[in-house]
């Protein structure tokens, strides 16, 4: 039975709007951050480059700017896509479905009709009217893609394998849900719908388009700036901004950014209401050392032998696949040690990004496939698989995976990686990593990491200071109000016939960390939260416990097939000598090559002896 994420108060609220809704040569770095293919890892202190970073006087950035609402009509004398946009949304208002789907210049024959059958099917266009008196909301179709392996779950099992099978995505406005069809196109069905509230899938290109035009039109921007401008930089990051209409991603908002020295402004574009919204400006530190040269990448080889196969891993006793999702990083499967099921798999499903405790606005990003995907940030090189040494002898081995902007580390391009470190002892450790340098130097960064036991059947269990308690129902926790038993375990996983485990969050225990600070959440487990790629999950800017996954807890009972979301809160730092998060350029042998402070972070997993 599909399970629909639509809390029952929007049948009485479905006419509130809410208010929002994102090489050069290597240096070395320590454990966590992926190396070259014939790098070794220690599993010791890493001594940083000697080179020193200029210091950077802090900045300070100006209040918030609201601008004065435009108007529509004067709007759409400026700018012609979006008269044109306004008139085809009045139009399909009055078709028995009121969906603007894609134009048929934008599809191939078999994302054409992959469209047609998943707007004929009356689940997956449920919520394309008000709940009450059948008023047409304004909704859009986003993407039609074909369907991924990674997408594979017991519900599109038809299409394992297959070619002729799509991922329909439709977006709805006015209640800010996201619904996703995969269409058999040759059996001419909808094999599975998925409806999920607060979760907004990437912009197709008109619309990043059409946000550009509303930022380079308005008024505001041109008085900030100093002059019109012409062009700008992450058009199509989503975002949020407090006290405006972009606020917990409950509209469609885009933010792009205008690159000035050391500052970048933020033009915060509301594409449901279609204005701009907010300014601001964040510092990005002193760049004066320049920018990297662009890398090629060969993203063909990643796409056919990462994103669009399978791969296989057996080594010291473990087993697991992985394969580049388009949305959600690396992700692991069918783990096993010995013989015996660890994991079902693991990924990550967002970075967050926060560049202020008080706006409250950043970035979600996005990280996979670097073709045919919805990533902000794309994988730029294949997983590698190191090994782990301690003491010079081999202990285990790592799988990891870099993703970065191709202009990284200059100022608002990012880079993140993945690492899985796997022990001969049947230990292991999920971590993710950010290697700066981002949009502002007072950034919280919260990845978004999804794990799901083997079995279905897990029993979780919380240390109360004496002993472990199992846990009856859904719930989050706090690392830093937690009690940890004298290990430092904060939780014990037991599951049916698979291996038990601890879980011991990052303390500062692992080298080069400062902690994870980070928030856990035990859910029940349901296919469409998650055993897919997931659109961004929530919010970017929350600063307390109501991040992504918290939508998920629904006070049912535990007991049964269990999702463990473990989100690090972790804060960037650009102060001379105590740099975190940070990434910036030095010169060595006549070249800019980057200097980098990375942040990793993640929990390790112990099994119970």
């Amino acid at each position: 039975m599909r399970r629909l994420i639509i809390p029952t108060i929007l049948t009485v609220l479905f006419f509130l709007h809410g208010a929002c809704g994102r090489t050069p040569t290597e240096p070395t770095i320590p454990t966590g951050v992926p190396a070259q293919p014939t790098a070794v890892t220690q599993l010791t202190a890493v001594t940083q480059p000697t080179a020193t970073a200029t210091p950077r006087p802090a900045t300070p950035a100006p209040e918030s700017i609201i601008p004065a609402p435009q108007d529509p009509a004067t709007q759409q004398e400026q700018i012609p896509a979006l008269a044109t946009r306004t008139a085809a949304f009045a139009a399909v208002a009055r078709n028995p479905v009121p969906v603007l789907p894609l134009p048929p210049d934008a599809l191939d024959a078999n994302q054409a009709k992959a469209q047609e059958i998943a707007l004929a099917a009356p689940e997956f266009t449920a919520y394309t009217y008000t709940p009450t008196d059948d008023t047409p909301l304004r909704n859009e179709i986003f993407s039609v893609q074909p369907l991924r392996p990674s997408d594979i779950t017991a519900a599109t099992q038809p299409c394992a394998g297959r070619t002729n099978c799509y991922r329909v995505e439709l977006y709805n406005y006015a209640l800010n849900i996201t619904s996703n069809a995969v269409v058999d196109v040759e059996a001419g069905r909808v094999l599975d719908v998925a409806h999920m509230e607060s979760v907004q899938p990437e912009l197709p290109p008109a619309l990043a388009e059409l946000a550009q035009e509303i930022a380079l039109n308005a008024p505001e921007t041109t008085k900030e700036l100093g002059f019109t401008p012409a062009a700008l930089d992450m058009p199509n990051v989503k975002t949020a901004l407090n006290n405006s209409a972009c606020q917990d991603a409950k509209h469609l908002c885009v933010a792009p950014t205008f690159i000035m020295g050391d500052r970048a402004l933020w033009a915060i574009v509301d594409l449901t209401d279609n204005q701009l919204v907010g300014l601001r400006w964040t510092a990005l530190g002193d760049f004066s050392a320049g920018r990297p040269t662009q890398e090629l990448v060969a993203l063909e080889e990643i796409f056919e032998n990462y994103c669009n196969t399978l791969n296989q891993l057996s080594r010291s006793g473990w087993q697991l696949d992985y394969i580049l999702t388009g949305s959600d990083g690396l992700r692991i499967s069918d783990v096993t040690f010995q013989g015996r099921a660890v994991l079902d798999s693991v990924k990550v499903v967002d970075f967050h990004v926060s560049y202020s405790f008080r706006e409250g606005f950043g970035y979600s990003d996005a990280v996979g496939c670097p073709a045919f995907s919805s990533s902000a940030v794309v994988a730029s090189s294949p997983p590698q698989i190191e090994d782990i040494l301690l003491d010079g002898l081999p202990v285990g081995f790592a799988l990891t995976q870099d993703y970065r902007h191709t202009l990284w580390p200059a100022p608002c391009n990012y880079r993140y990686a993945q690492r899985y470190e796997f022990y001969d002892d049947g230990a292991f450790r999920t971590v993710v990593t950010n290697l700066g340098r981002g949009c502002g130097n007072q950034g919280t960064y919260r990845p978004i990491i999804r794990i799901d036991p083997a079995g279905t059947a897990q029993q979780v269990a919380e240390w109360d200071g004496s002993a472990w308690q199992p846990q009856e129902t859904e719930q989050w926790i706090a690392q830093a109000d937690a009690p940890k038993s004298d290990e430092g375990y904060l939780l014990r996983l037991d599951g049916d016939g698979s291996t038990p485990y601890y879980l011991e969050p990052s303390g500062g225990q692992f080298p080069g960390e400062r902690g994870d600070n980070a928030l856990v959440y035990i859910t029940r487990h349901h296919s469409e939260e998650g055993d897919a790629d997931l659109a961004t999950l929530g919010t970017c800017c929350a600063n307390d416990f109501r991040q992504g996954p918290y939508q998920f807890i629904n006070g049912e009972p535990l007991g049964g097939d269990t999702v463990i979301w473990y989100v690090p809160q972790i804060e960037n730092d650009d102060g001379p000598g105590q740099e975190y998060c940070w990434a910036d350029v030095t010169v060595q042998d006549g070249l800019f090559v980057p200097q980098v402070w990375p942040c990793s972070a993640g929990p390790r997993f112990v099994p119970v002896r």
